[in-house]
C-alpha cells in the first residue's frame, strides 16, 4: 500500500496517508522558533506496522529542515528521540511558551 506523509498546516498536524486516507497523525503547536509535538496516534487496526515511527521521523526531519527546535510533549515523540539520538540536538530544553 502506498504511504505518504504530509504536513496538514490547517489542522496543525503531520499526517500519514495510506491509499490517500489518514492512517495516523502527529499533532503540533507551531511557535516562532519551536514546534511542540503534543500527540501522536495511528488507527488501532494499523498499529504495529511502523507507521508512527515513519511519521515522527519525517516530522523531525521537516523540523530540522525548517530550523525549528522541538519540544516533545508527546510521550511517543520523546521516546522516539531517545531511541534515535540523531534527533537529540533538535530538542529545546526550555519549556514551551
Amino acid at each position: 500500500m502506498p504511504v505518504e506523509i504530509v504536513d496538514n498546516t490547517e489542522q496543525s498536524r503531520f499526517e500519514i496517508l495510506m491509499d490517500g486516507k489518514v492512517a495516523g497523525f502527529a499533532d503540533y503547536r507551531l511557535l516562532p522558533t519551536k514546534i511542540v509535538f503534543t500527540h501522536t496516534e495511528v488507527l488501532p487496526e494499523l498499529e504495529g506496522q511502523g507507521l508512527a515511527g515513519k511519521l515522527v521521523g519525517h516530522a523531525l526531519d521537516a523540523s530540522r529542515d525548517t530550523g525549528l527546535r522541538v519540544v516533545p510533549l508527546c510521550p511517543y515523540v520523546g521516546k522516539y528521540i531517545e531511541r534515535h539520538p540523531q534527533y537529540k540536538d533538535l530538542v529545546d530544553a526550555s519549556a514551551a511558551e
